[in-house]
């Protein structure tokens, strides 16, 4: 069985920066591709951005492009989501997610974190 905690997440202001991370533990999947989605109150749950095992494919919801980047320390089994100039609307609860390949799919990741909450305020 595979373990992924969330962390980092916090009340920031509009227009700061955030990282959250990720960190799997126990059963570890071969080579697995990372996702982070986000759930706002009242909203479904949505893609943010993805990345392989190597690192060298990355995607990003159009949302959150040229604000957000997606990074991994394989050695270190932890996955990063570095959030630059916040905005109101990004206010969700994070999620990581792990699976077998790169997708905006969530239902094709076969392993997710408790989550954590991410709030901006305007």
């Amino acid at each position: 069985q595979v373990q992924l905690v969330e962390s980092g997440g916090g009340l920031v202001q509009a227009g700061d920066s955030l990282r959250v991370s990720c960190t799997a533990s126990g059963r570890t999947l071969s080579r697995p591709a990372m996702g982070w989605f986000r759930q706002a109150p009242g909203k479904e749950r949505e893609f943010v951005a993805t990345i392989s095992w190597s690192g060298g494919i990355t995607a990003y919801a159009d949302s959150v492009k040229g604000r957000f980047t997606i990074s991994r320390d394989n050695a270190k089994n932890t996955t990063f989501l570095q959030m630059n100039s916040l905005k109101s609307e990004d206010t969700a609860v994070y999620y990581c997610a792990a699976g077998p390949v790169v997708t905006r799919t969530a239902r094709d990741y076969a392993y997710w974190g408790q989550g954590t909450q991410v709030t901006v305020s305007s």
